[in-house]
């Protein structure tokens, strides 16, 4: 339920769901609250005052009894329960003049109106189980098992075409199951690839097994790999698990991990430890809803390209070499079971076919989900990470290419950088004249490394404050404690040693804000000569949608601000979420809609942006916070001159 937080003196009203901490709604509402442990409740900085309705607060800690009665709580640890006003408290120079407050304006990137993107989808799976009765045999009746089985199925459904069957597996067990399920039996069958193909019988159990009828959708990203469990009868997602992706020790980026497969036992490896973390996410969504590995029917994936080759055991050695071609791009249906997966041995998986060596089925998947394919809006769809793919059309045509970000929102190349676990820097504000931090983690501990959205928040802030320059370069002539000269060159301070969970000082360094920048320069590079390919701008455009997980804590404002999105309507934007698992999920519940899938590969053309000598000027062009061209940010370009 969402209840009011008004902030005095800044007059700030907003939004929040009950429970949220009142520290990370000050932030969110881009109001200054001086907090340096990352809302662990240590420090006793974010001391504010109720001054109407109520919070519940969980600890009194670093207040004195007549602060505490007076209505003082430490604004990490007070969660909000009803409607309330919050005073901060004003903040005084050495000289006891008091210190301006400004709110800044931050957003969101918005999840609204999602059922106008995805659309609907009906529970109809690519499986189904039928509970069948046959008559037994006699000597009027004697035909084959199998003959008596394909008429029972036939009887059964009036309208259906006489079924198929496609492994000679299933004829070794077939009488002995009929018989000894005294001929009642459930049959899985798989509906054809079109809706002219018979459907196919891929197994037989005995008894009426039909309420259990489960499918997995799996998206296999290089970093993690994520899976939900549904129930395709109802097609409610009932648990849903995540794991690092075991390859990673083998490579964080797809390139090393090529690399990694040309040596000696390398593909394999590889292979075997993406099976592995797939079966680590099955044994884990079973356990949570008590059922076992075999009782899930069909599995639903989606990877780059290079994820899809390694997970079946295709040597991705052409991929990186030009021109860049694959194996394959539409993959082949492939029982589980026989890439070690942890399935029934009749369970097929189905990967979302590729476009090109570096558009993978992901993108396909997020597309198809977001339904561009039936579109007439012009449409922008971001896919932000290591490897970072974009799209542009709508249902006439579409335009795709990936660039290579680096690892940088994922904090890799970051000196305290880290992915987005406990205790990472995940909001941050800087007081315009302190120039001290305001800073939140995940998890509300205290601090130890920086995540990719944290990231953003700090760059863009340091920026408006001016703490550094347009190049990424800090002022030299601010003197500060926490902005110092060190052996590779100048950093802020973020957090002191006896602040953070390590024990050391958390800096974000020049060499940090120069890859940063490289990474979002790459991003809009490759936006602007998507669009230049069609003869188009940003103003073309009638929307963003933002997909990956990463997309859902990203500030608006904020990635505007250095440049990574484009300084348009922000009306313009969506969130998607996980798109690629979103789309896996939609075509394991609804076949129909599943089969509308060629229709997005076949719109797809691929553009090579290593190839286009466009691409390079497009991206030096865009290493300057946020662009060498202010006119295309002419909000920011405001922001920067106050």
């Amino acid at each position: 339920m969402k209840k009011k937080v008004t902030f005095l003196p800044d007059n700030v009203t907003i939004e929040v769901d009950e429970g949220e901490d009142l520290l990370t709604a000050a932030a969110t509402a881009g109001v200054y609250i001086h907090a340096h442990c990352g809302g662990d409740g240590v420090c006793g900085k974010c001391k504010v005052k109720v001054d109407q309705g109520d919070v519940h607060s969980n600890k009194a800690m670093h207040l004195k009894a007549e602060q505490y009665e007076a209505g003082f709580r430490l604004a990490c640890q007070a969660t909000v329960s009803q409607d309330v006003t919050i005073v901060i408290p004003e903040e005084t120079t050495k000289d006891g003049k008091a210190l301006k407050r400004k709110p800044k304006t931050t957003r969101s990137i918005s999840a609204r109106s999602l059922d106008s993107i995805i659309g609907s989808w009906s529970v109809a799976p690519p499986v189904e189980k039928r509970f069948i009765k046959l008559e037994p045999p006699s000597l009027d009746d004697n035909i084959p098992d199998l003959q008596r089985l394909m008429r029972a199925i036939k009887q059964k459904c009036y309208d259906c075409a006489e079924p198929t069957y496609d492994h000679p597996e299933l004829l070794m067990d077939l009488p002995f199951i009929l018989r000894e399920a005294n001929w009642e039996v459930t049959v899985i069958m798989l509906r054809g690839k079109r809706a002219e193909e018979p459907d196919r019988i891929i197994a037989i159990e005995p008894g009426n097994t039909t309420d259990k009828l489960y499918g997995l959708a799996v998206d296999i990203g290089t970093t993690t790999v994520c899976g939900i469990l549904i129930d395709l009868n109802s097609g409610e997602v009932i648990a849903e698990a995540s794991a690092y992706n075991e390859q990673i020790s083998c490579g964080e980026d797809v390139i090393s991990r090529i690399i990694y497969s040309q040596r000696g036992n390398g593909l394999k490896s590889l292979q075997e430890k993406v099976v592995r973390t797939i079966n680590t996410i099955i044994e884990t969504v079973c356990k949570e809803v008590i059922i076992s590995p075999s009782d899930i029917s069909y599995i639903m994936a989606a990877g780059n390209t290079i994820m899809s080759h390694m997970l079946l055991g295709l040597d991705p050695k052409y991929i990186r070499e030009s021109p860049y071609v694959p194996t394959c791009s539409h993959f082949p249906l492939t029982r589980a079971a026989s890439l070690g997966v942890l399935a029934h041995p009749s369970v097929r998986l189905f990967l979302y076919p590729s476009v090109a060596s570096y558009v993978g089925g992901d993108i396909i998947s997020g597309v198809h989900a977001a339904q561009m394919h039936k579109s007439q809006e012009l449409t922008l769809f971001i896919d932000i990470g290591t490897n970072g793919e974009i799209v542009v059309g709508n249902e006439e045509w579409m335009v795709c290419a990936a660039c290579s970000a680096g690892p940088a929102f994922e904090g890799g190349g970051i000196k305290h950088g880290m992915r987005a676990n406990s205790g990472a820097i995940e909001n941050f504000h800087i007081h315009p004249q302190t120039l001290d931090p305001m800073i939140i983690t995940i998890d509300r501990i205290k601090p130890c490394g920086i995540c990719g959205s944290g990231l953003i928040s700090i760059v863009s802030e340091l920026l408006e404050a001016k703490v550094i320059d347009q190049q990424g370069k800090f002022n030299r002539t601010l003197k500060h404690p926490r902005i110092r000269e060190q052996a590779d060159g100048f950093e802020y301070v973020l957090a002191w040693g006896k602040d953070s969970l390590m024990g050391e000082d958390i800096a974000i360094t020049e060499v940090d804000l120069d890859n940063l920048i490289r990474a979002k320069g790459a991003m809009y590079a490759g936006y602007v000569t998507l669009l230049d390919s069609v003869g188009m701008t940003f103003t073309d455009l009638d929307r963003v949608i933002m997909a990956g997980n990463f997309g859902a804590y990203i500030d608006l404002e904020r990635a505007i601000c250095i440049g990574l999105l484009p300084d348009i309507d922000r009306e313009k934007f969506y969130y998607l979420g996980n798109a690629s698992m979103l789309g896996c999920q939609i075509s394991l519940t609804d076949h129909r809609r599943f089969r509308e899938r060629m229709e997005v590969s076949s719109l797809l053309t691929n553009m090579e942006l290593s190839e286009n000598p466009q691409f390079m000027t497009h991206y030096m062009a865009s290493l300057f916070l946020p662009h060498t061209d202010m006119s295309l940010f002419p909000t920011v370009a405001a922001k920067l001159a106050e």
